[in-house]
């Protein structure tokens, strides 16, 4: 078993105690809800009688169900309308913060409590959401949750868990140019698969990883979950407390001195003992593009789609029923794959350093022609910050569509969806079959630099040529 580990650590100080069944009850730092999985959950609480036992813990915000063309109330889905006013009421009845639309801090809530100071090492943190794992980039403990579990911190902001294994997985040298810390999770996954890490929270170190930005670490801690992982984090370090520093929630004078003692004293000793370490090389991480229908299905822009016979025993009946569904074949080049809708946002890359490298592809050149583009920023304040800086303009030039903060298109719980069998560039973090609104749609997954170029091509294209 691991020892001397953050998770260790994170987790032995939030331990309540050892229920009967064996599971831990885990007491909840930080709470987040959405509009989706919480309105059930606050009903559950009114049927029992019950209150919100820490309001001042639990933070909302509206992401997955908002229109991203037009945001005037009521929405047009009266659906959406539905319940985003449930939440209003749930905030507003139970005391607790929410920004809204217009607050000057809504988007998703993945990349609003980070930018906010909300989100702080050595927290447990806990969001009726799969992507919660991003959090763990500030070396916090972040669990994704179904809905009678956000039921369960809300009325006592703990939960019960079973602890897990860490497996510490290192990427060490510098990423050649192209290559991105989207590419860098996409080949994680690929090499270690979709199940590889279930039953483990990862931790994600090496040099490679000290390199990285926040907004870089939060990309890969954001797929964890989509390699099996329950949680993946980063040992906070100088590049974590930088970013903090002056954020709204972050501690102040004294405070904030004696927080930077205590977050440094929560990191993996240097004699940790892990359950399971695996290594990687950065200069062998390729520009890296998914072919078929789960995020493990990876390969190098310059590689073709896999051989049967090249895969795992256990891979293979998967592997036939992507090339069914996405219409490829094995041994077919992925790099001139025709796209149709090129999506730029979601919890994975809609910070304002993945707007950035976008936009360096973009500037100067223009969409393909018969090519949907659009750019969605992560927030309000990166689309901001990002129009202060002319983004906004080098993409509409180019002949992108600029839209307002939210999900999106990337599960399409909005009026962003694909139609019918078109096949989609995307920088979020699924591809399952439907994911991105049209039953029959097809997703390939890639850095924001890349789905630029596939913009810019009409196909899929490596983005070291527009360097």
């Amino acid at each position: 078993m691991s020892k001397g580990t953050l998770f260790d650590k994170v987790w032995d100080l939030h331990t309540v105690g050892t229920l009967p069944s064996g599971l831990t009850q885990l007491f909840i730092g930080l709470h987040l809800v959405h509009e989706v999985t919480s309105p059930q959950a606050f009903a559950m609480l009114r049927e029992k009688g019950l209150k919100v036992l820490f309001p001042e813990r639990t933070v909302a915000t509206v992401d997955h169900i908002v229109p991203t063309d037009n945001q005037a109330r009521p929405f047009a889905d009266s659906l959406a309308e539905e319940m985003i006013q449930a939440l209003e009421q749930n905030c507003q009845e139970n005391n607790i913060t929410f920004y809204n639309i217009g607050s000057g801090s809504q988007g998703i809530v993945h990349v609003i409590a980070p930018e906010l100071g909300i989100t702080q090492p050595g927290m447990t943190i806990a969001c009726g959401d799969s992507h919660t794992s991003s959090h763990g980039a500030f070396g916090a403990i972040a669990f994704g949750i179904g809905t009678s579990q956000v039921r369960d911190v809300l009325a006592s902001q703990t939960l019960a868990l079973s602890k897990l294994k860490v497996r510490k997985i290192e990427v060490n040298g510098t990423l050649n140019p192209g290559v991105y810390a989207k590419d860098v999770i996409l080949h994680i996954i690929r090499t270690l698969g979709v199940k590889g890490g279930v039953g483990y929270g990862y931790e994600f170190a090496g040099t490679t990883f000290e390199q990285m930005n926040m907004e870089e670490r939060m990309t890969v801690c954001n797929m964890a979950i989509e390699g099996g992982a329950r949680c993946g984090y980063v040992n906070p370090d100088r590049v974590t407390y930088d970013y903090l520093k002056g954020r709204d929630f972050a501690p102040k004078g004294a405070d904030w001195d004696q927080a930077v003692v205590w977050w440094e004293s929560i990191k993996s000793d240097a004699n940790a003992q892990y359950d399971d370490v695996v290594v990687f090389d950065a200069a062998e991480i390729p520009p890296t593009v998914t072919w078929g229908i789960t995020p493990g299905q990876g390969i190098g822009v310059n590689q073709s789609v896999p051989q049967p016979e090249e895969l795992l025993e256990e891979d293979r009946f998967i592997a036939e029923e992507a090339y069914r569904y996405m219409d490829l074949y094995p041994g077919q080049p992925i790099k001139g794959t025709k796209i149709d809708v090129c999506f730029i946002g979601s919890c994975t890359n809609g910070r304002i350093s993945d707007l950035r490298e976008a936009a360096k592809i973009a500037k100067g050149r223009h969409v393909a022609e018969g090519i949907k583009a659009f750019v969605v920023p992560g927030s309000e304040r990166v689309k901001e910050e990002a129009e202060a800086e002319g983004l906004d303009k080098i993409f509409q030039e180019a002949g992108f569509e600029w839209r307002e903060p939210g999900c999106s298109m990337c599960l399409a719980m909005n009026p962003d969806k694909l139609e019918g069998r078109q096949i989609s560039a995307s920088s979020s973090n699924r591809n399952f079959k439907g994911r991105q609104g049209s039953s029959s749609g097809r997703t390939l997954l890639m850095s924001p630099a890349m789905v630029a170029t596939a913009a810019i091509k009409g196909e899929v294209s490596d983005v070291r040529e527009l360097l």
